[in-house]
């Protein structure tokens, strides 16, 4: 699958990945605080939002980062036993 990706810049997968991870952990850091600190609720959807938002920018960086670590393949020609399809008419 990292071969379909190299060559191309990563920073939008790091993002995705860092969003994602930031919403997962945010939702159950946010579950925590509010029943074991019993924190008021704007606190916690401000702290949901900075983890989800600054995972994503640090996966945004990390992928950008990476993409120069992951140069493009030289594809070798691909010899096919089927014969060539004649075009339409």
């Amino acid at each position: 699958m990292m071969n379909n990706l190299r060559g191309r810049n990563l920073a939008h997968p790091g993002c995705l990945v860092g969003t994602t991870l930031g919403l997962m952990l945010g939702i159950v850091l946010a579950g925590i605080l509010v029943t074991v600190y019993n924190m008021a609720l704007n606190s916690v959807l401000l702290i949901w939002l900075g983890l989800t938002v600054g995972l994503g920018i640090i996966g945004w960086i990390l992928g950008d980062r990476l993409s120069s670590r992951f140069p493009a393949l030289e594809e070798e020609p691909q010899s096919s036993d089927l014969p060539p399809v004649p075009p339409a008419p």
